[in-house]
């Protein structure tokens, strides 16, 4: 007689719930992509709301620009997601895949999609917690420096090119009048170059450039430790904690044997049919 299986044991996972798992436990190993992403998508709805507000063409320009940085990164966004999904059926019909398609197009009226990013975000927090997600930004702290030095960077050269543009353009002998003479300044005062064919001629100018300067530094300088320690620190081991215990492999043969006599009861049926 056939062994009957254990109601206690756990039933085989499903290959889409499988999928779910991987695609969820991918997200908590790298939260800080997830929240960069979000932060984008506000940063970009936020501009969308700036330009149908602002008629000076030279603020139009520069938030036209930048949407049109976030829109590659949203890009690359969708494309790294629809390689590395476990089940791109699932990504793009069940995991909002399409919206992400849509959101990195560069057409105003579908750039709303991306408010859908902030859904994954939620549910990633609603999944995990403030305090697990906390956990993993910290201990991968290298990753999180990381994004947030780019979202800093986007910020301060989208808004201080706004600024400089808004404080300099109507001044008396000024040489920042146009939003490329204000982006091209905010790129080489960030990047600590200063070429000086550009520069800021009000007080309030030249306050803003100095912040720029300073943040730049920092970032200049936070981002070259974070390369010094990807090139020259040794690879990481996987921890143990991530190492299949005894009692996952255990459970993994209780899961397998249940498979097995589900197979010898099914071929036990099939005999017993075929009898005369």
């Amino acid at each position: 007689m056939s062994e009957t299986p254990d109601p206690s044991e756990k039933p085989h996972l499903s290959e889409k719930e499988a999928a779910r798992r991987a695609a969820m436990r991918q997200k908590l190993q790298n939260p800080s992509y997830e929240i960069f992403m979000g932060l984008l998508s506000i940063l970009s709805i936020a501009n969308l709301a700036l330009q149908l507000f602002t008629d000076d063409p030279n603020l139009s320009q520069i938030l036209s620009l930048m949407n049109f940085v976030l829109t590659t990164f949203f890009a690359l966004d969708f494309i790294f997601r629809f390689i590395t999904a476990p089940s791109k059926k699932d990504y793009f019909f069940r995991g909002y895949g399409w919206a992400d398609l849509l959101s990195s197009l560069p057409f105003s009226q579908t750039n709303i999609l991306r408010l859908f990013r902030l859904i994954k975000v939620y549910h990633l927090i609603k999944d995990y917690g403030w305090r697990t997600i906390g956990t993993a930004l910290i201990k991968d702290r290298a990753d999180s420096a990381l994004f947030t030095l780019v979202f800093i960077s986007i910020l301060v050269l989208e808004f201080g090119s706004l600024g400089m543009i808004a404080i300099e353009s109507s001044a008396e002998g000024a040489n920042i009048t146009t939003a490329s003479d204000s982006l091209w300044y905010m790129v080489v005062t960030m990047a600590t170059v200063g070429y000086g064919d550009q520069y800021p001629v009000t007080a309030a100018g030249r306050v803003l450039g100095g912040l720029v300067i300073l943040v730049g530094v920092g970032i200049f300088g936070t981002l070259t430790g974070y390369l010094a320690n990807f090139f020259l620190s040794p690879r990481k081991t996987k921890p143990a904690s991530d190492q299949p215990t005894i009692q996952d492999q255990l459970q993994a043969l209780k899961e397998l044997n249940v498979q097995q006599q589900q197979a010898i009861r099914d071929l036990e049926a099939l005999l017993e049919e075929r009898k005369p």
